[in-house]
């Protein structure tokens, strides 16, 4: 079973076609994702969690916190998440660019985070 991790604008509401288009306008490129509002999250919980102290298997997290993580994941430095997650710098550097993204705009556009099981 894999962890999907959802952009909503509250704990039960979806994005709006406009974060939509924002989404496919940033071309974030997350596992799964292909420009729209959700990604395969297990694969990311450990690089997230040592970014931000945050793990992305909350049901919910607030738009208040994602701000937060996404100043946290703007601030990360790939050599240091690396070496303590003991992956290879390229692939961490690689991840760690499009969580920005994707936590960028959803700081921009006031949305939450939402974990489905």
């Amino acid at each position: 079973m894999g962890l999907d991790t959802l952009a909503q604008r509250g704990p039960d509401t979806p994005p709006t076609d406009d974060d939509l288009v924002a989404f496919d306008a940033a071309g974030v490129r997350l596992c799964e994702c292909d420009g729209d509002a959700t990604f395969r999250g297990k694969l990311y919980v450990d690089i997230v969690l040592e970014a931000t102290g945050e793990s992305l298997t909350q049901e919910w997290i607030s738009p208040v916190v994602v701000r937060r993580m996404a100043g946290a994941l703007e601030c990360a430095d790939p050599t240091i998440l690396s070496a303590a997650l003991g992956k290879p710098t390229p692939e961490v550097a690689r991840d760690l660019r499009e969580l920005r993204r994707f936590f960028r705009v959803c700081a921009e556009r006031d949305l939450g985070v939402a974990g489905s099981w």
